[in-house]
């Protein structure tokens, strides 16, 4: 097994490989001035859509993770239907999910990533939030902080970011763009209501995450469903940036559970859980 230092700039460009064939489906000449609706979409199970980009991405990251790290099992969004028993003996294992923002991709509004990250007996020790649209990568990796890598029209830009470690006003909260619930509304107007001045921003995907862990934001509420894969990657990057990403109890979020679905999570700075633990019913 190679040492993170060395996996994580390669696991960086496998989602970059992934992210340019996600945008040859985004980008078809043929579509660019259709409807959003003339997406190819199918749907699955739980009626999540699904397009030609999800599987193209699964694909490319599942080789490319298997000719990476051999030994190394991965669980992506569309292989869930792996079974607990099976999934139990993992020690390490990969966790992805190949487009997340399926949604977003539908809209073409950019905010759609690729998440792949490596889990260690239920913590993620390497994260990797790629958004292909915008531009932009996220990565970290236990001990070595969190990066940001931004393209720019002449050169690629990296940085290490941070989590803001007080809350300036006006709070700056990051929100669903897709998953509005009434919970998410009930704790925006008590955290006003606390807080004073409040701004709250609609993101899709994990960048959610990834804007706290660069300190665009200090809070994401998400009270809503979500799976295991949609938050890996990212929950990796806010650590490593000095931030925490727990359920309502204030216990960091775990992977590779019996049901992959995640309870709700806030996420944010370090020492900034009394901003909002206490408007938890």
């Amino acid at each position: 097994m190679q040492d993170l230092a060395d996996l994580l700039p390669r696991v960086g460009r496998l989602s970059e490989v992934a992210g340019q064939a996600i945008l040859e489906v985004y980008r078809t000449p043929s579509r660019l001035c259709e409807r959003q609706e003339q997406i190819q979409v199918s749907y699955k199970a739980d009626c999540s859509p699904l397009t030609e980009a999800d599987l193209t991405s699964h694909h490319l990251i599942l080789q490319g993770l298997q000719d990476l790290t051999p030994g190394i099992p991965v669980l992506s969004e569309e292989s869930g239907e792996i079974p607990y028993p099976e999934r139990q003996q993992w020690g390490r294992f990969w966790l992805v999910d190949p487009l997340d923002g399926t949604r977003e991709f539908i809209q073409r509004n950019g905010q759609f990533t690729v998440n792949i990250a490596l889990i260690e007996e239920g913590i993620p020790i390497l994260g990797v939030v790629h958004a292909p649209a915008l531009g932009l990568t996220y990565a970290a990796a236990q001990k070595l902080g969190a990066h940001k890598r931004e393209r720019t029209p002449f050169r690629f830009c990296e940085q290490p970011i941070r989590a803001c470690p007080s809350a300036q006003e006006p709070l700056q909260v990051v929100a669903s763009r897709s998953h509005s619930n009434p919970e998410t509304k009930q704790f925006l107007e008590q955290l006003q209501q606390r807080c004073g001045s409040l701004e709250v921003k609609s993101v899709g995907s994990a960048l959610k995450l990834c804007l706290v862990a660069e300190g665009s934001a200090h809070l994401y509420p998400r009270f809503g469903p979500t799976m295991e894969w949609d938050t890996a990657a990212a929950q990796c990057v806010v650590e490593q940036a000095g931030g925490r990403v727990t359920d309502l109890a204030g216990d960091p979020l775990r992977y590779n559970k019996p049901d992959l679905h995640n309870p709700p999570f806030v996420a944010a700075a370090e020492g900034m859980a009394q901003l909002w633990q206490n408007l938890i019913p």
